[in-house]
């Protein structure tokens, strides 16, 4: 019997061709050169917001890039300063920092402790941010508008800037912001302070929704002033974190092998699927923009998981802190000091190798973990559409 070629069934074809469509179609486009970035968020993209309004984030924090404090709750680079790496832009200056900021190639209106929804209490009081994502859009379009009349030479600005010529020089061009790349990585702190205020996980996740509508609502806000290109990213495992297991004691059985809560990260999944969706509908509705779904709960739960296979020799347990099961005490966080015989002693001290670690306080993931997540989501795998971060100017039917 003659041998035959073999001719695979119709609907494999089908899905084969399905799944690379993506890539045939991008494969004969030119890849992104944002001129700018303009990210919102929390902690997890603050890159001096918070520092700048409440007082600066010590040291320890920056000691493994920056040689110390640089406004990050971090040793070290963030996602969001990986992004600026990948287009070959200068760090994003937070909004909120006067010094030496230079908003030419974007601003970072993230702070730390913010959510989605604003929430009722000072920092003080929860640890949640009064730069909710509302105050940050208005941020954004007071920039936005008070840039460019600035550019103009009119108005006040003749008579309040002697060297107008230096200030332009610090500030982005009218088509930089169509141009430019917007990234969102906020809602963690949204679920976490439901839990902080004694809710139930049903009561978390029934105002989830809620979060996610105000949250799609800025990105519409965003678009309307000539935003097109949007990176968004989920929120991760808090189930994992030190400051939520230490917080919010959950039965054994609601451990999974990888030592996190189900619970926890139960809601940040739903979470998730409602944020998927409503990006979904925003490509519905928002014609000419391109946005990009990124999922880091997987890339930040297989480091939990696994952490040896993807080179780090700790996962839940914190590099800098101070005792307990996790090396994290709510009462002495990383960078901590006292006073003791006239001199400041250091409580909270840092792990004699950061990269050898997931999570850097209880709250944050150390620079050698947001640089994995980076370059894990960075080529695409994670997104949806599955486009890489260099073709996310590209809009995929």
């Amino acid at each position: 019997m003659g041998s035959r070629s073999f001719s695979p069934p119709i609907t494999i074809l089908v899905l084969v061709l399905l799944n690379f469509t993506p890539c045939l179609a991008l494969a004969k486009t030119s890849q992104c050169k944002f001129p700018a970035i303009f990210n919102f968020g929390d902690s997890n993209s603050d890159t001096g917001g918070l520092s700048a309004v409440f007082g600066q984030a010590g040291p320890p924090h920056g000691m493994s890039f920056f040689g110390g404090p640089a406004g990050r709750y971090c040793d070290g680079r963030l996602i969001v300063d990986f992004i600026a790496e990948a287009f070959g832009l200068p760090y994003v200056s937070a909004y909120l920092d006067s010094i030496g900021s230079d908003f030419s190639h974007g601003a970072n209106f993230a702070t730390a402790g913010s959510t989605v929804r604003p929430q009722n209490t000072t920092l003080r009081e929860s640890g949640f941010s009064p730069i909710s994502l509302d105050v940050q859009w208005n941020e954004f379009y007071d920039f936005h508008r008070r840039s460019q009349i600035v550019r103009n030479h009119s108005g006040a600005y003749q008579k309040l800037l002697p060297d107008l010529d230096a200030a332009l020089k610090r500030l982005p061009k009218a088509e930089d912001f169509p141009n430019a790349l917007y990234t969102f990585d906020v809602g963690q702190n949204d679920l976490t302070a439901g839990y902080f205020a004694n809710m139930t996980t049903d009561q978390v996740k029934a105002y989830v929704p809620e979060v996610v509508t105000q949250l799609q609502n800025v990105i519409r806000y965003i678009y309307g002033l000539g935003g097109r290109y949007f990176w968004i990213h989920n929120t991760g495992p808090v189930g994992c974190l030190p400051y939520v297991l230490e917080r919010i004691p959950v039965l054994a059985s609601q451990v999974d092998e990888a030592g996190c809560a189900t619970p926890f990260n139960d809601v940040a999944k739903y979470f998730n699927s409602q944020l998927k969706q409503a990006v979904v509908q925003l490509r519905k509705d928002l014609p000419s923009a391109a946005l990009t779904y990124v999922d880091v709960y997987s890339v930040k739960y297989a480091l939990f998981h696994q952490p040896q296979k993807h080179g780090f020799k700790q996962s839940i347990r914190n590099c800098c802190g101070r005792g307990g099961r996790y090396n994290y005490n709510i009462n002495v966080g990383c960078g901590q000091t006292k006073m003791e015989h006239g001199k400041q002693v250091l409580l909270g001290k840092p792990c004699d190798d950061p990269s050898g670690y997931v999570v850097w306080d209880g709250v944050h993931f150390t620079q050698a973990a947001n640089k994995f997540i980076f370059q894990q989501t960075a080529g695409g795998a994670y997104s949806d559409p599955p486009i890489p971060l260099n073709m996310a100017c590209h809009r995929i039917e």
